[in-house]
């Protein structure tokens, strides 16, 4: 390949339908070619990682952006299915100019979400960012992380490293960080992502997975009809521009409210001020297992499931929130994997996160990290497959 360098309560229980789809053999179409991965982008080597377990799941990285680009799963009739979105080449991953940014699989960084006008604050010194959203600054700004290049390492069959050295003064942003994130992938289905990060100075960090999840096993299905269940009785208002106002507000009463498993589509276009301004859904919930400045990564924080592969998503987190996006700019001009078109609200994003711009809200859980400390973020995305949906709506359920 050239070189491109320069360049998801109470108890619900929802009757499962039944679909058919490609097997995981060798000459499955769910089989990505590694050889259009492998390539060089400024200077460093890009390639593609692949994790496998005894139960025939699959999990492909590629160090470009620390970029989940497959995750293969059985639904509950053992069909593999391929359940989040991507392309089949890094070029189009890398080429933004020709294909457009992307954060498909991403692993965020040095901030994910919004910091209001790019502006942050360190030891009374006022910080310009880049600003690449609405006036904003989002994802690290439009270098974030997910457009650098990890140094990657296949540990061995079930672990995978991604290290990345940003330098003092990358977007701006103060300190060299050295962050590491290590995905593993377990006998149970499960893809255990550990965040760990230093820096010399006084920053900000806050990273997260940007896998854009349709557990569906089609792409072209919109995953209005998947069943979200999240454990959170608060969420974080934003404005027009997608910022967060500083408030929280009671889900109970508003479309927001997810305490008990419903269709992502039943509210998803309500009259709701907040639906208008997020498109759908594109903001923060404030998590029940967060609390006194910690979080319980053994408690449910959602749950995702799909009525038609009966497969089912877990995810757990020692963060305070989690940003819910449901794939409402996508557009139709994004081709992925298999050929398959990427419309409005094909796939839903769960990111595990600090509240968006905590930077310049004091009173949330703080994303500052100083040469002292040690960043650690973790979050599980658990998978399994059944026939019908059963979740507790307790903030206590502990995973097994």
């Amino acid at each position: 390949m050239k070189n491109l360098s320069k360049v998801v309560l109470g108890m619900g229980i929802v009757a499962a339908m039944i679909t058919s789809c490609q097997s995981s053999k060798v000459e499955s179409p769910l089989q990505l070619d590694a050889a259009k991965y492998d390539t060089v982008v400024n200077e460093k080597p890009v390639k593609l990682f692949t994790m496998k377990n005894d139960n025939g799941m699959e999990v492909s990285i590629t160090n470009f952006g620390g970029r989940i680009v497959q995750i293969i799963v059985p639904d509950k009739d053992g069909n593999m299915q391929d359940v989040v979105l991507g392309y089949d080449n890094i070029e189009q991953y890398v080429d933004t100019a020709k294909f457009g940014g992307s954060d498909f699989g991403a692993a965020i960084g040095r901030y994910a979400n919004r910091i209001n006008k790019g502006q942050i604050t360190i030891d009374g010194k006022m910080i310009q960012l880049p600003t690449n959203n609405y006036g904003h600054c989002l994802h690290g700004g439009p270098q974030g992380w997910q457009y650098q290049v990890y140094d990657g390492k296949k540990e061995n069959d079930s672990t995978i490293t991604m290290t990345i050295v940003s330098p003092d003064g990358d977007a701006n942003f103060p300190g060299e960080v050295t962050a590491k994130v290590t995905y593993t992938l377990t006998a149970d289905n499960a893809i255990d992502i550990q965040y760990e990060a230093k820096t010399t100075a006084a920053t900000y960090i806050n990273m997260t997975n940007h896998s854009y999840f349709n557990l569906n096993g089609d792409a072209n299905q919109s995953i209005e009809n998947c069943m979200l269940y999240i454990n959170a009785e608060y969420m974080t208002p934003v404005d027009s521009t997608f910022m967060t106002t500083g408030e929280t507000k009671k889900v109970e009463g508003t479309p927001f409210d997810f305490r008990t498993a419903k269709e992502i589509g039943q509210d998803i276009n309500a009259d709701d001020e907040q639906i208008k301004f997020g498109m759908g859904y594109d903001h923060n919930w404030c998590l029940n297992s967060y609390a006194n400045g910690s979080g319980d990564d053994r408690v449910i924080a959602a749950t995702l499931w799909s009525p038609v592969t009966g497969i089912r998503l877990d995810v757990y987190t020692n963060e305070p929130g989690i940003q819910v996006y449901t794939g409402n700019f996508l557009d139709g001009t994004a081709k992925g994997k298999y050929g398959k078109t990427y419309n409005k609200r094909a796939a839903i994003c769960l990111e595990t996160q600090k509240y968006p711009d905590t930077p310049n809200k004091g009173a949330w859980p703080t994303a500052l990290l100083t040469p002292d400390q040690t960043y650690f973020s973790h979050c599980v995305f658990k998978f399994s497959a059944e026939q019908e949906l059963k979740v507790d709506n307790s903030d206590t359920i502990v995973a097994e």
